[in-house]
């Protein structure tokens, strides 16, 4: 093992490690998340891989176009292009606690003292070596497949194919068993986690509520994240107790994978027991499409609940077990018939229903939510009798209707704050600016947008491999290091790294939105009677549950 390490690393491509090098140490300058030198180790060492990889891949593409070779450059001239390289790789690990805290200023988290450059190292090492050994299997298949064809076909032609066929393999083994397997065992890994019924959370005994005796929805069916919403929440006591009057008892529906076979069941079952609670009754009624797992922000519904005092119902349905960040890059189709399925459902009954007599009707979504809440609107069927409004958090950058809007924003906003148009259908908002900032009044049909700088899985791009993004450009966000700088190739892998770790931040930054600037935005959709000094009461309240400051 020992000898063929050695072999290995003595063939070694001077190009790949002169730029394998370098991409180590730009993977090292801050991006939008402050990373642990686990995640950083594992980003680095991946970088490093990729950068070789380009400077093998040169070096190969060169000699198959027949160009002149230059003569192999002497052992100093090898040895001196590899201590730059380190010595840049030995300046950057001493910044990079710097580059962190660049971040966690911004975030008014503690400074972190060192970033482990031993530890991260010694990670970075790790993966390097795994991509290498990937990369070198990827070479040796191009070469088994280019020799067998030179037979029939000429050299520089069986290369290319070659090159194709090796590609096409490891696409087949990676997407189609190896990524199949690790969702599949994630999904029953999440699903088990699901099935869990929490000793904190008892079957409800009120029968206007999900899962109790009286309940068309069986509480084991519900899931975990499904038991935790319905049992969670303001109750009236508590809501009527902070406003100093009477409150009414918020209605939640939800209905989990195991309640009914297929999306349209759930839908149809959901509505079924909306309509037992009387959630038609209500003044306010919003369609959640919770996140991958199934999970519904308490920040941004237990929020409307206080606004409105209980005068709302809700109701949400669970289409999958994995992570948001999983299902959105492998999945992304996942939830979208199950969010039409809730909404045409909903949204049928509530539409032959008297005008006057029906509630004002919402959408909402976080993440993963948000995405398939948006797919759910076709605004050609219900132009006719439009719903009241939607509060999409956190849209991801695969939203169509996200990115028509930041497209089509007026030209002197920034793409993390635009303004689109006079602001009467769609507004943005963020940590410093609640919606309410355009001078135009709201028209039928009111949609917004809450949106951090800091959410890569707002800002992700690949086309940030090989382009500047907009956001990066000044004026920068709030919550964004004025130290990030866009490097090719490198800043794509950084922000997948952060995509993957957005959940991670602290409260009002990165993907973790805070219940005050649901607030805001609560109250420019649904106009309640709340008055600045009672908003900013609520405000404090929520912010000294989730221990953060104002």
């Amino acid at each position: 093992m020992r000898r063929l390490l050695t072999g290995m690393f003595r063939s070694l491509s001077l190009p790949g490690i002169v730029i394998g090098l370098a991409f180590f140490a730009a993977s090292l300058t801050p991006s939008l998340m402050p990373r642990s030198y686990l995640v950083q180790g594992g980003l680095s060492g991946l970088s490093a891989g990729v950068g070789y990889m380009f400077g093998a891949g040169l070096t190969w593409l060169w000699r198959h176009l027949e160009l002149p070779v230059p003569n192999k450059p002497p052992k100093w001239v090898r040895w001196c292009a590899c201590l730059a390289g380190l010595l840049l790789c030995l300046f950057a690990l001493w910044h990079a606690a710097l580059w962190q805290n660049s971040i966690r200023l911004l975030w008014k988290m503690p400074p972190i003292a060192s970033a482990e450059p031993v530890w991260l190292a010694v990670v970075a090492a790790a993966t390097f070596l795994v991509a290498l050994i990937v990369g070198r299997s990827f070479r040796n298949a191009c070469l088994l497949f280019s020799g067998w064809l030179s037979r029939a076909i000429p050299r520089r032609l069986s290369n290319v194919v070659g090159l194709l066929l090796a590609g096409a393999l490891f696409w087949s083994i990676g997407q189609g068993i190896l990524l199949r397997l690790a969702l599949d065992a994630a999904d029953a890994s999440f699903r088990e986690a699901d099935a869990l019924i929490e000793d904190d959370q008892p079957r409800p005994e009120s029968a206007l509520k999900t899962g109790s005796a009286s309940s068309l929805i069986a509480w084991q069916g519900l899931g975990r994240q499904g038991r935790h919403f319905v049992a969670s929440g303001p109750q009236a006591a508590e809501i009527g107790a902070f406003w100093g009057g009477a409150a009414q008892e918020p209605v939640r529906v939800y209905a989990g994978l195991n309640n009914a076979e297929t999306s349209k069941e759930r839908a149809a079952l959901a509505l079924r027991e909306l309509v037992r609670q009387g959630g038609f009754d209500r003044s306010l009624l919003v369609v959640i499409v919770p996140t991958g797992t199934g999970w519904v922000d308490p920040a941004a519904i237990d929020t409307l609940e206080y606004l409105q005092r209980g005068d709302v119902a809700s109701v949400a349905v669970q289409y999958s077990y994995l992570t948001s960040w999983l299902s959105l890059l492998f999945e992304p189709e996942q939830g979208e018939e199950a969010a039409r399925d809730l909404f045409d459902a909903v949204y049928g009954y509530w539409s032959r229903l008297p005008r006057d007599r029906r509630p004002r009707l919402y959408l909402h979504g976080l993440s993963l939510g948000a995405l398939n809440s948006q797919q759910s609107l076709d605004i050609y069927n219900v132009v006719g009798d439009p719903i009241n409004g939607a509060l999409w958090s956190g849209p991801p950058f695969r939203s169509a209707k996200w990115r028509a809007a930041v497209a089509g924003r007026n030209p002197e906003t920034p793409e993390w704050l635009p303004t689109f148009r006079d602001g009467s259908v769609i507004r943005f908002a963020n940590q410093e600016h609640a919606p309410d900032r355009s001078a135009a009044p709201w028209g039928p049909l009111r949609l917004v947008y809450l949106q951090y700088a800091s959410d890569p899985v707002v800002f992700f791009s690949a086309s940030s491999a090989f382009r500047e993004p907009q956001w990066m450009k000044p004026p920068r966000g709030p919550d964004v290091s004025p130290e990030l700088v866009w490097v090719p190739v490198v800043t794509m892998l950084q922000l997948l790294f952060d995509m993957m770790i957005a959940t991670t931040s602290p409260v009002g930054y990165g993907h973790i939105y805070a219940p005050q600037h649901y607030i805001d935005c609560w109250i420019s959709l649904t106009d309640p009677v709340v008055g600045a000094e009672d908003a900013n009461r609520l405000k404090v309240l929520f912010a000294s549950r989730f221990d953060m400051p104002l």
